[in-house]
């Protein structure tokens, strides 16, 4: 974008970094700030700031934290014997709002993707298989997407807790709870008719 002001122009650059962010949307964006927010705007920045230079990872989940062990892993309400795997905070974020459970987590932080860089090390693998060494995890329950790349990673995973004398689970993916079977798409439908189970 053409502006007379280059600290506008950075602005609207600096705002592109978010997903889903175009170059509309960031004018948009920053253009509201300078208008209406400009306080609320300092507020975004300081937070930004703050939360840029001192989130980290925790050194026993890998999920964002300030402090070296975040709240869940220090928790001595939370089960240690179950261990959730998951791929992202986000992904964590969401096994605690719609569940009741009440174990520790893992984060990949990504997937197994080759074609991206993305291997065993960089997710962090290691530091699972020395958890799962300790021997107080009894049931690592995988919580990876049902794509490609995320059912290499379930078989990984399940190698590793198979290797770790430890009970390996998988999330259930199939027809979604209230779902008719006429809107389900084939590739859901196909892997839920594959993996049905006995009723008791």
């Amino acid at each position: 974008m053409s502006s007379a002001s280059p600290l506008l122009a950075e602005l609207i650059d600096a705002l592109r970094c978010l997903p889903g962010v175009g170059a509309k949307s960031a004018q948009r964006m920053a253009f509201h700030l300078l208008e209406r927010e400009r306080e609320r705007g300092l507020k975004l920045a300081g937070a930004l700031e703050q939360a840029m230079q001192r989130i980290g990872n925790c050194s026993r989940c890998r999920n964002f934290s300030e402090d070296a062990v975040c709240p869940l892993c220090a928790s001595a309400s939370r089960d240690r014997h179950v261990l959730c795997v998951v791929e992202s905070p986000t992904d964590l974020a969401a096994v605690e709002q719609a569940t009741g459970y009440r174990g520790q987590y893992f984060v990949l932080l990504g997937r197994l993707s080759p074609l991206d860089g993305l291997g065993p090390r960089e997710l962090g693998l290691h530091l699972l298989t020395e958890r799962l060494a300790e021997g107080e995890v009894e049931e690592l329950i995988i919580a990876t997407s049902p794509t490609v790349e995320g059912e290499a990673t379930s078989h990984y995973l399940a190698q590793l807790a198979r290797a770790g004398g430890v009970r390996a689970t998988r999330l259930a993916h199939g027809v979604p709870l209230g779902g008719e079977l006429e809107y389900v798409d084939r590739g859901t439908l196909a892997h839920a008719f594959g993996s049905r189970q006995t009723l008791e």
